[in-house]
């Protein structure tokens, strides 16, 4: 199974054992969990105009540490502040209605990790795939609270073979796993422990009932599909921009339209769907023809074919 997926996030991580043994995996022996209790994942908002949230995993640990876990497989708007509502509001819901002073703000440490598929961190360098990030010292450094953290798992930046990953390195392993363990036929030699034994057992697809299996397939096939649209969405970006920026050089004089189809044509690429890119092609490729740009450089800036702007009126 794809432990990126719904149905396969559910299944391994809905395991407790598994579950306990990730985290102590990523907190680096900062934490040691020996157990943990499941939350609920739907907070009710204060107010009827905040509404609800509901997060794919929250646990609160033996000691009292409650952990956020959440998976996002596309590229999220204000994905940092996201995160620090959710925490946030973990935080909020343990106060209580009254007697503050008594309470003395004895609030519980929050952890927030991210399992990041499919897209990178904003603003990243495109090589950190490990993100363990608290309150500091802007200018030395040293932590201020480290009980409210975020973990960021930037898992399109780990690029090592099962031949680079550290025999001892943990860490590597999982996101080794996280990656490739939908692809694997064996499991690899690298993980011969318990502890990885136990994530495989349980994300064996033989092993699944037909209703399991049906569900997960179902989950996989979303996953695809959103990837699709994602690489689809990146390379129009890609394309787009090319494409404009070498109009920009031709066509000095157009500088400032080009300009504003430029972010008109961003804007769409994020909502629009495929069908629509080539229509929206064709009416660039109008727009130039009437302007009396030579087909040549119309096909070149649009992506057309001769052929399908000789025919356009």
């Amino acid at each position: 199974m794809d432990p990126t997926t719904d149905e396969g996030f559910k299944r391994l991580f809905g395991d407790k054992v598994n579950l306990i043994n990730f985290l102590n995996i990523i907190f680096r022996g900062r934490k040691t969990i020996v157990d943990l209790t499941y939350r609920d994942t739907e907070r009710i908002g204060a107010t009827e105009e905040i509404g609800k949230v509901i997060f794919d995993l929250v646990v609160q640990i033996s000691t009292g540490e409650e952990i956020i876990i959440e998976m996002q497989t596309s590229s999220q708007t204000n994905l940092k502040q996201r995160m620090l509502y959710y925490a946030s509001k973990v935080i909020s819901d343990t106060a209580p209605k009254g007697n503050r002073k008594a309470w003395g703000y004895a609030i519980p440490e929050v952890y927030t990790i991210v399992l990041m598929d499919g897209f990178h961190m904003p603003g990243g360098d495109h090589k950190t795939y490990f993100h363990d990030t608290c309150l500091c010292n802007r200018d030395s450094g040293q932590i201020f609270y480290d009980g409210l953290g975020f973990i960021y798992l930037e898992i399109i930046n780990f690029v090592k073979s099962e031949a680079e990953v550290e025999v001892e390195d943990e860490l590597d392993k999982v996101f080794f796993m996280l990656k490739n363990m939908s692809t694997l036929k064996t499991l690899p030699r690298i993980m011969k422990s318990a502890v990885f034994q136990r994530f495989f057992q349980l994300a064996s697809y033989a092993k699944l009932t037909k209703e399991e299996r049906t569900m997960y397939d179902i989950s996989l096939k979303r996953k695809w599909d959103a990837e699709a649209v994602r690489m689809y969405q990146q390379e129009q970006v890609e394309g787009l921009e090319k494409q404009l920026g070498g109009l920009e050089k031709q066509l000095g004089g157009l500088e400032k339209q080009l300009k504003e189809a430029k972010q008109a044509s961003k804007k769409a690429v994020v909502i629009a769907k495929a069908q629509g890119e080539h229509k929206k092609a064709i009416e660039t490729a109008l727009k130039f023809k009437k302007m009396g740009l030579p087909t040549a450089d119309i096909a070149k800036g649009t992506g057309l074919t001769i052929e399908e702007i000789e025919k356009l009126k």
